[in-house]
């Protein structure tokens, strides 16, 4: 790769993470951001928490390429290790916010249907761990690395991406439209930009990304099936 190449490739990837950037505060403006600057959202402090580590690691995506475009690769360094601990943190207070999610739609009357959306929160809280996990362990292969935390970042993003239906409520089946079409197109758009840039699709795509998107439907549309339902209780009684 010539190193206009490789600027060119480090824009992209900061470019997609100005782009998480954005999602983020749009998504959550209206749900958390606004409400807990103005002190109106009520939740116990894991959910705070949770939301600052999730908001941290989509800024240090931000920061680390503009690191490596600047060609500072000692803060890159220093600042991986901060995002190794953000990274633990980020499903570590996603259960226990999970948890009191249920609790509270729950005391809403929400039924078996609040139970359920514990399962989605466990299973995207263990895909982030493990890409972040393969990412730190394949660190000294670029391509590879940086493909695994983009995809990591994108997993994140996608409760961002659901609470755009708050701007857009016209919209029908946002579960599907925004949480999946929407945030997993980021997927495609790397593939594209791969074929288009470098001549071929990177395997790490074929190999981890489209099965992300696959399982990350898969969940949409089994989402409080009977199946489904099942499989939460039984995580739901486990983890209480």
């Amino acid at each position: 790769m010539t190193s206009a190449d490789a600027v060119g490739t480090t824009r992209f990837y900061l470019g997609m993470a100005l782009l998480g950037l954005g999602v983020a505060v749009a998504g959550f403006s209206k749900t958390f951001l606004v409400p807990a600057l103005s002190g109106t959202f009520q939740a116990p402090l894991v959910v705070h928490l949770h939301g600052a580590a999730a908001f941290s690691w989509v800024l240090l995506f931000v920061v680390q390429p503009a690191l490596i475009q600047r060609r500072r690769y000692d803060l890159h360094v220093r600042a991986g290790a901060l995002g190794a601990i953000i990274a633990l943190v980020v499903p570590a207070t996603a259960i226990p916010a999970g948890l009191y999610v249920v609790e509270r739609d729950l005391a809403a009357g929400l039924g078996a249907t609040a139970v359920s959306g514990l399962l989605g929160v466990v299973t995207a809280s263990l895909i982030f761990l493990a890409l972040v996990i393969a990412a730190i362990a394949l660190r000294a292969r670029p391509a590879v690395h940086k493909r695994l935390m983009l995809l990591a970042t994108i997993v994140v993003l996608w409760p961002a991406w659901f609470r755009l239906r708050h701007w857009f409520p016209a919209v029908p089946r946002p579960e599907i439209w925004f949480a999946i079409v929407a945030a997993y197109s980021l997927v495609l758009v790397a593939m594209l930009r791969d074929r288009w840039v470098e001549g071929r699709v990177h395997p790490v795509w074929w190999f981890v990304g489209v099965p992300i998107v696959a399982e990350q439907a898969a969940e949409a549309f089994l989402f409080d099936t009977n199946l489904w339902q099942a499989v939460a209780s039984s995580l739901y009684a486990a983890l209480t």
